[in-house]
């Protein structure tokens, strides 16, 4: 297991990238802006929202998926007030809705747009989330085809030419998609989750019917040659950061994490992140036994990045709260997919990496690695 020189990013992630100094691909990205014609960018993106108002066929110029959080509320503002399209907002909802995330979608809402709400049917969800877990310890997987493909859906069917999104994943965690890295702003939908007929096949053999996941999927390569376009407003705006969406956000109501919140209940020390659904925190939990890493991480590389953090600062938060999840979240999804927690144990028994981890004398999992340290490379499961 190694990390990143710069940033506290280890090299279990799937698909990440270290050049030859042990820098990430993320942080190779950052070096890259002060380099970026970022005029040149604005006015690229400025001729985008020309063309899309003129070329719609819709009372809407573009669509944004949105959860009501700090990069959505981000998106929706910057769209309309600052590009001056008139957006159709998408809200995909998801399992385990928090009381925060439902008061931020309404905000989001009341500051004067149009919303499309919408949620698969949840039963089937129910059934595809937890076979999810007992098959790749990864609950949210199937989640996250509704969430990218319901925008597509309903931009395809009003005939809505542009899809705005957030940021490009390629250049915030520095994975080698090279497809992502290919279209740099213009997305061409690469970040989207496959159509039926691809990524959903799995689910389709298992017996679910495909018109149940009508919601789950959409024809990208049709989308594109109807000559719909979608972007990444990361790839076109210097100040875009987590620090900056949530700071712009809170302007226009934004609520993040109560200030008393707990940490080590989440598994990170960031009030802003991750707002919508419980699911995410256990997730993360999950993750770090399968990887060595979890939000904390995630969220710390951010600001190293950013100049608001030391990395000597970041190993610090990571050791303190990675990993870390209440015990309330467990319990919860053991009931929501009727299960007691002695077999949601069992079931993560048999995917943590024993590379990383060790059971100690209370058969707790614990790392055998120490955060910031290299050591020889690790099984990446």
């Amino acid at each position: 297991m190694k990390y990143c020189s710069r940033c506290v990013q280890p090299d279990t992630r799937p698909g990440i990238e270290f050049d030859k100094r042990g820098v990430c691909g993320a942080c190779l990205y950052y070096e890259e802006m002060d380099k970026i014609d970022w005029n040149s960018r604005r006015k690229e993106l400025d001729e985008i929202a020309k063309w899309a108002k003129k070329t719609t066929k819709s009372v809407y110029d573009c669509a944004i998926g949105i959860s009501g959080g700090k990069d959505s509320t981000f998106q929706a503002i910057f769209s309309r007030d600052t590009l001056g399209l008139r957006p159709l907002l998408v809200n995909c909802e998801p399992e385990n809705i928090t009381e925060v995330g439902r008061r931020n979608i309404e905000n989001l809402k009341n500051l004067g747009f149009d919303v499309i709400s919408m949620r698969p049917n949840p039963v089937i969800m129910k059934k595809l989330v937890k076979r999810d877990f007992y098959k790749y310890l990864n609950p949210i997987k199937i989640t996250e085809y509704p969430l990218g493909a319901s925008t597509a859906i309903i931009a395809n069917a009003l005939k809505i030419p542009l899809i705005i999104q957030g940021e490009n994943p390629t250049f915030t965690l520095g994975t080698s998609n090279l497809e992502l890295r290919k279209h740099g702003g213009d997305a061409m939908f690469n970040n989207m989750k496959p159509t039926v007929s691809s990524g959903l096949k799995e689910y389709i053999d298992e017996g679910i019917d495909p018109k149940d996941l009508f919601l789950y999927g959409y024809d990208r390569e049709k989308m594109i040659k109807d000559g719909f376009k979608g972007v990444f407003l990361q790839y076109y705006l210097r100040e875009w950061s987590q620090v900056h969406n949530a700071e712009f956000s809170s302007k226009y109501g934004f609520r993040g994490r109560p200030e008393y919140f707990n940490p080590s209940d989440i598994g990170t020390y960031s009030p802003y992140f991750q707002l919508d659904s419980d699911l995410v925190q256990l997730n993360q939990m999950l993750k770090y036994l399968k990887f060595g890493f979890g939000q904390c991480t995630d969220h710390a590389c951010y600001e190293v990045r950013d100049g608001r953090m030391t990395r000597a600062q970041a190993l610090e938060l990571v050791r303190r709260y990675d990993g870390k999840c209440s015990i309330r979240y467990i319990k919860e999804f053991c009931d929501y997919i009727d299960i007691t927690v002695d077999e949601f144990w069992k079931v993560v028994d048999k995917f943590v990496n024993k590379d990383l981890f060790k059971k100690d004398k209370d058969g707790k999992w614990i790392p055998k690695f120490e955060v910031g340290v290299d050591t020889a490379d690790s099984k990446k499961k």
